[in-house]
């Protein structure tokens, strides 16, 4: 029987790349999605896809509603910076930021792991391109997995003890889209975008349309999707 991991698998590049990587482990994989209230909610029609066509033996879209607590231009109105350089990218905490996203999806992700004995978690995290972002970082990434090793039946009876995987977490955007051409991974099903227009056209200068774009221009290849600010 292969082992399972659940994948989060949101919709973009990043976690498609990752979805697929799992795949290469020969790990039957169970790809997990969130409707957290999220402006940009274009992006769980494309996770869907994505689920599809990468292979999951199973796609779950969790929802629960962060516009409760607001706090972030993806859960509140509050506009989406855009035209940002990448100097300008890099200071600080952005305020596309969700408070305790990562926490809150790692938590879902635990939850279901330990419900069908899987031993991976894989997370498309990255320290590079994202590292405004407190939960993007490496040594949270280890915490957290020391946390759900102490804190599950799992972990503690020593069973199915927990990995949590972040492939990408040291590569630049161009590296993660290079790595998932290797992968065959189809970006056309992708959507990365923070503030899509109402016919689904990606803006083409929130922070995370620039580090897409930026990243196929550095690995020489065309983005597929379709821009309106482009």
């Amino acid at each position: 029987m292969p082992e399972r991991a659940v994948c989060l698998v949101s919709g973009g590049l990043d976690s498609a790349t990752c979805l697929a990587w799992a795949r290469r482990q020969g790990w039957e994989c169970y790809a997990l999605s969130f409707d957290y209230g999220q402006r940009h909610r274009q992006e769980l029609e494309a996770a869907a896809r994505v689920a599809a066509a990468i292979g999951a033996e199973r796609h779950v879209t969790a929802r629960i509603d962060l516009r409760q607590f607001g706090g972030s231009a993806l859960t509140a109105e509050i506009n989406v910076p855009k035209h940002h350089s990448v100097e300008e990218m890099g200071q600080g905490i952005p305020i596309t930021y969700v408070p305790a996203r990562n926490t809150i999806f790692l938590s879902f992700a635990l939850a279901w792991a330990e419900t069908l004995g899987a031993g991976h978690v894989v997370i498309g995290v990255n320290a590079i391109d994202y590292s405004g972002y407190p939960d993007c970082r490496p040594e949270y990434v280890a915490a957290f997995e020391r946390m759900a090793n102490l804190a599950t039946r799992a972990g503690v009876e020593g069973n199915t003890p927990l990995r949590i995987h972040t492939p990408l977490i040291e590569l630049s955007k161009s590296g993660i889209i290079r790595l998932g051409v290797d992968l065959r991974v189809d970006f056309s099903l992708t959507r990365s975008c923070y503030d899509p227009s109402p016919d689904g056209h990606a803006c083409g200068a929130c922070d995370s349309c620039l580090l897409r774009l930026r990243g196929f221009a550095d690995a020489g290849l065309p983005d597929p999707l379709a821009y309106v600010d482009r």
